[in-house]
């Protein structure tokens, strides 16, 4: 039994398939550029600035605005806080991570001083494209129904030996579906009144893996390519728990279902920019990113299933007592492809003389246009079909400014990324506001960033056409602390 299974059978024209696998896709072609601390605390607003190793995920024309070699290293610190608030009830998570947000290299090649080609410039290195560390408590009492109703609406009609391995079948075998006939049953809460967690556990991120070329002409054209080798890797620990703490619902105590995914995959994409500078106040760049095509994602996943309930020890006797059951699946492998959307990227910057700068980005990107694929299964009228009717395109803007003062730098930022979601079916825009100080010596420079970004999304426990739950209002709140050393070398 393969997940997409599970995803699309358990939650059938659900918002929770489409939190399982349409946000797969969206999760993966998310980008929320990171790298250095001097383009972070610029809110990522670099693309017609340049001469910064960020560039090379961004604008790859930016590269070729570096005279010397460079080497750069930034490690950052990142705490995620989510407020949740789910029928009235208020939870609380955070989880915090220590990793790099960049690593890089850039040689520079002097080609001649006289008109034409002047700089080449070849950059290697990493630039992180997302971080999807979190942890999500969501808890609730619902009187109306409980998830166990969504089992019996999917496992009606349907003999034992056709349900699924990872959590119909476990549901039988902890005596959360008991039989009532004719292939129809009923559920160890037969009605509402429960109390409902769900706790989710994320870890891991995206980074990209790059290749940058790129060339000075006459210090009026900059143009640079960049081939980006993304690597995602992601894991999820998901629990959803329902309690009778009110002690009203007969041979029922509690039961729940824990999932663990793990995805990985890499992938490639092309990037092609360029910066005009017609005078020395201006500059105007431009930036297409070709979709990213992850060639080898894989997923594995597993459940386990609990419950503590009241069951029969003699049937002539009607005897019941307490027992607690549990039921692990085997594990669930699946191999597959997907392809992002492309980006195009307008940027502008204004030079005021040797004081600083004031710089804007303008970035677009359909998340209706991702796609999912594999050899053994086909996606067209699903996955895909709900990728095209959840999500829509976006626009995102990004500014940021830099003053100099002797040899330190002052730089601030802000960056609106736009919801995902077609129709206002959520929210998901992401705002970040970012500052920063920097020192630069003849050899080196060090950079300090302060980023804090905020987002809201609604997260649906479960809901098919028939049974619902109210949102889950799941508040997100970032804080980033990135140092960078750069090291010169001529």
């Amino acid at each position: 039994m393969k997940r997409y299974s599970i995803i699309i059978g358990i939650v059938l024209m659900s918002m929770t398939s489409f939190s399982q696998y349409a946000d797969d896709a969206l999760r993966i072609s998310q980008v929320y550029y990171q790298g250095t601390a001097r383009s972070m605390a610029l809110g990522g607003a670099i693309g017609a600035i340049g001469a910064d190793f960020s560039s090379a995920s961004i604008n790859p024309a930016g590269m070729g605005l570096f005279r010397t070699g460079e080497f750069s290293i930034s490690p950052e610190v990142a705490s995620r806080n989510v407020s949740s608030v789910y029928n009235g009830s208020l939870s609380e998570g955070s989880k915090g991570v220590f990793d790099l947000s960049n690593l890089g290299y850039v040689m520079v090649k002097p080609l001649g001083t006289g008109d034409g080609w002047k700089f080449f410039q070849f950059g290697i290195g990493m630039n992180r494209l997302n971080n999807f560390n979190s942890s999500v408590n969501m808890s609730g009492v619902n009187v109306d129904n409980s998830k166990l109703d969504v089992y019996r609406e999917l496992a009606n009609g349907h003999p034992v030996d056709d349900f699924d391995d990872f959590e119909l079948f476990p549901a039988w075998e902890c005596y959360l579906l008991n039989p009532e006939g004719d292939n129809n049953y009923s559920t160890a809460v037969p009605f509402g009144g429960v109390q409902q967690q769900q706790n989710v556990i994320t870890r891991g991120s995206t980074n990209e893996w790059l290749m940058s070329f790129s060339g000075n002409y006459n210090d009026f054209l900059y143009l640079g390519a960049t081939i980006g080798l993304p690597y995602t890797r992601y894991y999820r620990e998901s629990t959803y728990s329902e309690f009778d703490i009110a002690d009203t619902i007969p041979y029922f105590n509690n039961w729940s279902v824990t999932e663990n995914l793990t995805t990985s995959g890499w992938g490639i994409n092309l990037k092609l920019g360029a910066i005009v500078k017609p005078t020395e106040w201006l500059r105007i760049g431009g930036a297409f990113h070709t979709p990213t095509y992850f060639w080898s994602m894989s997923d594995s996943w597993f459940t386990n299933t609990t419950s503590y309930v009241e069951t029969y020890v003699n049937d002539s006797t009607d005897e019941r007592e307490w027992f607690h059951y549990s039921y692990s699946s085997d594990v669930g492998e699946f191999d597959y492809h997907l392809t992002t959307p492309l980006r195009a990227i307008g940027s502008l910057g204004f030079i005021i003389g040797t004081h600083g700068f004031i710089s804007a980005d303008y970035e677009y990107a359909n998340y209706s246009t991702a796609k999912f694929s594999a050899r053994s299964y086909s996606y067209a009228d699903n996955v895909n079909a709900d990728i095209k009717s959840v999500f829509q395109a976006t626009h995102n803007y990004r500014v940021g400014t830099e003053w100099r003062f002797s040899n330190f730098s002052f730089r601030g930022g802000y960056a609106l990324y736009g919801s995902p979601y077609a129709n206002d079916k959520n929210d998901g825009k992401l705002q970040s506001f970012s500052g920063g100080l920097g020192y630069r010596a003849h050899d080196f420079a060090i950079d300090f960033a302060y980023v804090h970004s905020v987002k809201d999304e609604d997260y649906y426990l479960y809901t098919t056409e028939k049974i619902t739950t109210n949102p889950v209002a799941n508040s997100f709140k970032t804080q980033s602390f990135v140092v960078s050393l750069k090291l010169f070398i001529n």
